[in-house]
């Protein structure tokens, strides 16, 4: 079985680490937030002083960080690229902008090592349960080093392309997300204005052409769909506060590219306002209640 060093063990990456320790993978893991390493180490995870030390004779090692600027900071001055030896894979499951995906894979190539940028998708459930959808980006060399280790993670795996790939699949697809549950919110608002039950709405969305994964997975409402947050009184599940990240990512690569995305910034604009109002640690479904103006 390998070593690998997992830096970063919150609520995604905790349980991706201990995923990894039950498939028989030695995990010597590191995070700022003491809570998050004494967690993971009552899930079998070692803690290590440094993450220079967690890399020392590493076959791979996995980053799950909050942004771009974390990931760079972690490859520059940690000493994790000198420390891991000939061979080791460089894994970042952050979701951060392209821009500094690419400069991570630069840093990593000039120290002579493999590496993907491979965000996640599948929030703390998907994360406990192994069951996450995985983007990589990078070399196809670096995807098939990696793969053993991913795949314990994950129930999807895909190589989407070169350096920064992954990143801006998972941009596209939370923009999709975002944008998607607020329709599914608009229409169940209406529904109610109009004095149509939840249950009816469902039933006929469900299995016609308003069927999408943020209504039939992920209900904003309680009810049709027992397991979504909405249930839960809309504990995440997927915050608001990250749905809100991925959707100024989005924005900030439409500019930067070119792309015309005007329901992406509508939403971009929404999830900052429901945010703003308190929402921020509540997931992202709650966004419903923006809708209803409560």
């Amino acid at each position: 079985m390998a070593k690998i060093a997992f830096i970063g063990l919150g609520n995604m990456g905790g349980p991706m680490a201990a995923n990894l320790v039950k498939q028989g993978h030695e995990i010597w893991g590191v995070d700022l937030v003491s809570a998050n390493l004494d967690a993971a180490t009552k899930r079998g995870v070692k803690k290590a002083a440094t993450a220079a030390e967690a890399a020392k004779g590493a076959d791979a090692v996995i980053t799950m960080l909050p942004a771009g600027k974390d990931t760079v900071a972690v490859y520059t001055k940690s000493g994790i690229l000198e420390a891991a030896p000939t061979g080791c894979v460089f894994i970042d499951c952050s979701t951060i902008d392209v821009t500094s995906a690419r400069v991570a894979h630069e840093l990593a190539a000039k120290a002579g090592k493999l590496s993907l940028d491979c965000p996640v998708s599948g929030g703390v459930g998907g994360a406990e349960a192994a069951t996450l959808t995985l983007m990589a980006g990078g070399s196809s060399a670096a995807f098939e080093a990696a793969k053993p280790y991913l795949t314990a993670v994950s129930k999807k795996l895909v190589h989407c392309g070169e350096a920064g790939a992954g990143q801006a699949a998972k941009i596209c697809n939370n923009m999709i997300l975002g944008i998607s549950m607020i329709a599914v919110s608009e229409g169940f608002a209406l529904a109610e204005k109009l004095g149509l039950s939840k249950e009816a709405l469902f039933e006929v969305a469900s299995t016609s052409s308003g069927q999408c994964w943020s209504l039939t997975n992920y209900c904003p409402v309680p009810g049709p769909v027992p397991t979504s947050p909405a249930n839960n009184d809309y504990k995440p599940g997927f915050a608001t506060a990250l749905m809100l990240k991925d959707m100024k990512l989005s924005q900030e690569a439409a500019a930067a590219s070119g792309a015309a995305t005007p329901l992406g910034a509508a939403a971009a604009q929404l999830y900052a306002l429901h945010a703003a109002h308190g929402a921020a640690g509540q997931d992202f479904s709650s966004i419903i209640k923006l809708i209803r103006g409560n």
